[in-house]
């Protein structure tokens, strides 16, 4: 293998491309694939903590791994320390097939927070700077960096992080080290409360210039994507819950228009799920139960879709939630369901029956199961 020279590093057009968020529990590779079926360009990884992959944890390295269909694919790296940091970039180097790596100085979770890591790594911009200059040394792919607007509501400093890490430059060749920044537009504080603030992620992205930075937050429609892109000095937008509801918006965006998708069209978008799943992870018992509890984990926001066919106006906002309504048909009606066993019935309809003693929590506790 011929390895590239620091000056020879691999470049990405980051601009204006269709960027899938990093999404925890559910951003895995089978539903990163059905995003890729409905046009999503780039692609990242859930993120992995670097103490875990270099323990060997085995359901540490599923969260990197790539499917061929990926074709910008990034691994995102969650860490505190510049050697862990470093020895990690180092493996991924001589072992994995990335494209670029993202360092997540933006996951708001106590746990993380409390070690260092995620936001907490924008308070401690000495370590920061070393982690970002060390990887950048190792590393032949881009870097890129995803933040959030501050820790506190109310006391934005990403501004602040852009402008230094903008400063951060190669000694070998003069190049930024980071080669896009992508900025939740939502404190640590707010976790996923209240609005985005899209007018600082506008003055985040001309502090940024000439490194590309995408917004992150509240796109839920093609007219939501081409309003930031067109209002702001945004390079692209990153979608997250946004492609949780409904992952076709990949494909309204690209086609600029409104998909009223049926529901047999989105029951077919579950059975691709449920096959990538059983390939993913296996069509053992074990495999089943993984794909059955990471489907439901998905219809937790996936049935927050309301069916454009029955609305009054269009767009829908993401926080409006409608009164109960009947679909055209009852797997519609089904599929709009807000109990867990409703959503138990439509895995049941793809891997079969559960068992009797099966149990189901969603991570964000919408309802349960058993």
């Amino acid at each position: 293998m011929i390895r590239l020279k620091p000056r020879e590093k691999v470049r990405i057009d980051f601009n204006r491309r269709l960027y899938l968020a990093p999404l925890t529990t559910v951003g895995n590779l089978p539903f990163r694939r059905v995003c890729k079926d409905f046009g999503c360009e780039i692609t990242c990884g859930k993120m992995a903590l670097t103490t875990s992959l270099l323990q060997g944890q085995i359901s540490e390295f599923a969260l990197i791994r790539r499917h061929p269909s990926e074709t910008i694919f990034g691994v995102q790296l969650c860490g505190s320390f510049v050697d862990t940091m470093t020895r990690t970039v180092q493996m991924l180097e001589e072992n994995f097939d990335y494209d670029f790596i993202d360092i997540n100085a933006a996951c708001p979770i106590d746990l993380v927070y409390k070690k260092g890591a995620g936001c907490a790594l924008t308070r401690r911009t000495v370590d920061f700077e070393r982690i970002c200059r060390s990887i950048s040394c190792l590393s032949t792919r881009p870097i890129t960096l995803k933040l959030r607007t501050g820790i506190m509501t109310g006391e934005n400093n990403a501004h602040e992080i852009v402008s230094l890490a903008k400063s951060w430059k190669s000694e070998h060749d003069g190049n930024h080290i980071i080669d896009l920044f992508t900025l939740h537009g939502r404190s640590k504080e707010m976790r996923y409360s209240k609005n985005a603030d899209w007018n600082y992620i506008d003055e985040c992205a001309k502090a940024a210039d000439p490194i590309p930075l995408y917004g992150v937050g509240d796109i839920y429609s093609f007219e939501d994507y081409y309003q930031r892109l067109n209002d702001t000095s945004v390079s692209g937008c990153m979608i997250a819950r946004g492609a949780l509801i409904k992952p076709w918006l990949f494909t309204e965006i690209k086609e600029q228009r409104t998909w009223d998708i049926s529901a047999s069209e989105r029951f077919d978008m579950l059975k691709s799920y449920a096959n990538y799943g059983l390939e993913h992870w296996g069509s053992d018992n074990a495999g089943v139960d993984k794909t059955r509890r990471f489907l439901l984990e998905w219809i937790s926001f996936l049935y927050r879709y309301v069916p454009v066919g029955l609305l009054e106006r269009l767009p829908h906002r993401l926080n409006e939630r409608p009164p109960y309504f009947f679909g055209r048909n009852d797997l519609e009606t089904l599929m709009s369901s807000k109990l867990c066993s409703d959503w138990v019935k439509l895995t049941e309809l793809l891997l079969g029956k559960v068992s009797p003693e099966f149990q189901f929590l969603p991570k964000h506790k919408a309802s349960a199961y058993g």
